[in-house]
């Protein structure tokens, strides 16, 4: 059966469904939006006591349901200055070393971060021989991104691909996933060096925002696309410690890349199949 599901991956005109049901959850459909939420609810068993708008009467589209803010309070902050902190709600997929410019993605597959940042070699430059982690946001998560750590943009990257599922059972199955997958690529300069926020979509993932570009539309070309961003004066964006920096409209992956001698080590509990969630002390700081 998982070999049929991923055979059907490579087969299904991804790009073509993920389009028409990113419109459909974008439409105002009152009670038929209602009903698809309230459905999404139970089959994925959200808590919405978290969410700040607990009805799902209150998201005229699904988008806005999918996205929703949470409560004050819901995800502290820690304070700890010695530590990065998760920027998702999610599971982590793996975290390491990268090697010989390699990142692991599972066993049996690994792909360059060359590649995942959309080939361009300076970027991957910056971070030889540093760190990695990848982090999985089931439907169930909340799906907004936030910052490890205080950051300055200097480049978005956007790397046209496919559309496959993100998935444990993908992830295990399908070579260079996150490198072939359609992608943003958000780098930050930190008091730890350069990061790099890199967005995975997948299927069904309508569209992924961004704080200061808001949706990343697709540009309906094969090209890669890059924006420079000045990192001082008036128009420099600079986002605090867990400051919101995007948005998945429907689930996906999010990449972290580190340079090298950024991270002593990552927090206790930081391992493959772990709970993240947003806020908590992730990775130590070098000193």
């Amino acid at each position: 059966m998982d070999k049929i599901k991923i055979a059907l991956q490579y087969i299904m005109p991804k790009h073509l469904v993920s389009r028409l049901v990113g419109k459909l959850a974008a439409a105002e459909l009152g009670s038929i939006t209602t009903a698809g939420i309230k459905w999404f609810i139970k089959q994925y068993k959200i808590d919405m006591s978290e969410a700040a708008q607990s009805e799902p009467e209150a998201y005229k589209t699904f988008n806005a349901f999918f996205t929703r803010a949470l409560k004050p309070g819901v995800r502290p902050l820690s304070q700890d200055q010695d530590y990065i902190v998760h920027p998702v709600d999610g599971a982590i997929s793996q975290c390491g070393p990268i090697n010989d410019g390699q990142i692991f993605q599972a066993k049996g597959h690994e792909y360059s971060s060359l590649a995942l940042l959309g080939d361009q070699a300076d970027d991957a430059k910056r971070f030889e021989d540093g760190d990695f982690a990848t982090i999985y946001l089931a439907p169930k998560d909340y799906h907004r991104i936030h910052m490890p750590v205080k950051g300055t943009l200097s480049k978005m990257t956007y790397v046209p691909g496919d559309l496959f599922s993100v998935n444990p059972l993908t992830a295990a199955n399908v070579p260079g996933l996150f490198a072939r997958n359609e992608r943003v690529v958000a780098i930050f300069e930190t008091e730890i060096g350069p990061i790099a926020m890199v967005l995975v979509g997948a299927t069904i993932v309508a569209s992924i925002e961004t704080v200061w570009a808001g949706t990343i539309t697709p540009p309906g070309s094969k090209n890669v696309f890059t924006w420079d961003y000045p990192t001082e004066g008036p128009e420099a964006l600079t986002l605090e410690k867990g400051a919101e920096m995007g948005r998945f409209k429907l689930g996906s992956t999010v990449v972290m890349l580190f340079a090298k001698g950024a991270l002593d080590e990552f927090a206790d509990g930081v391992v493959p199949e772990a709970v993240t969630r947003m806020g908590q002390t992730f990775a130590k700081i070098e000193d």
